[in-house]
């Protein structure tokens, strides 16, 4: 059998962390929206090209067609022991997008996974990012830090605070992101599938949390780990 698993959680929770320590130690593959966004606008296609009629003018993509776009990368890959799903899904629309697109291959979803996190802890998080305002470079003052205070690693330009990574545009973002997903939340929770999960601590802690989780379950012994 293999694991099927969504992440779930406001942004600074560390989805994507978890979804590439989950390929490492678990070998569940990591498929993410705005990575089959960019490949399919990168290579043209007639989804990408409906894509990019959306990012370009500012608009959300409809979930109908977010549910394309993800159900067309589903079917093309391999699932081996698994696929965890990140940035996917984010409105109930698109969730019973999916749960119709697995339901009708008979590969019903385990668990969405929601990273629980003190707000504190995400404004802490979030508000300690830099970027390099020559080369566009990422850092975080706690976790990536560069080899010289204030600096560009890769090109010696100077590190800025983005507005959007302000204390207090973060708390707005979050107060935003924690009300839009309630009905998500809700969705999951009435079919049974939602596991809140504490994001607090490194991944090596959050892993070590989840890895119980699905010991729990059974999911991994009925994977063959």
């Amino acid at each position: 059998m293999s694991l099927r698993l969504v992440l779930l959680g406001p942004p600074g929770a560390g989805k994507g962390t978890l979804a590439a320590v989950l390929n490492k130690e678990l070998g569940l593959g990591s498929v993410s929206t705005g990575e089959l966004f960019r490949n399919e606008i990168r290579r043209r296609t007639t989804l990408g090209r409906q894509v990019t009629r959306y990012v370009s003018s500012g608009r959300l993509v409809p979930d109908e067609l977010v549910v394309k776009v993800m159900a067309r990368r589903l079917s093309r890959r391999r699932v081996g022991r698994g696929v965890v799903l990140d940035g996917f899904p984010r409105t109930v629309g698109q969730a019973r997008g999916l749960d119709a697109f697995l339901k009708a291959r008979a590969t019903p979803l385990h668990a969405a996974l929601y990273l629980d996190c003190p707000i504190a802890l995400l404004i802490s998080r979030l508000s300690g990012r830099r970027v390099c305002q020559r080369c566009g470079r990422n850092y975080h003052t706690r976790t990536m830090r560069p080899k010289r205070a204030g600096l560009c690693d890769a090109c010696g330009g100077p590190l800025i605070m983005r507005k959007d990574d302000q204390a207090k545009t973060v708390a707005k973002r979050l107060e935003i992101d924690r009300a839009k997903a309630k009905p998500l939340l809700e969705f999951y929770r009435q079919r049974h599938v939602l596991y809140r999960l504490d994001g607090r601590g490194g991944i090596v802690q959050v892993f070590q949390r989840l890895r119980r989780l699905l010991n729990h379950e059974g999911w991994l012994k009925n994977s063959g780990r």
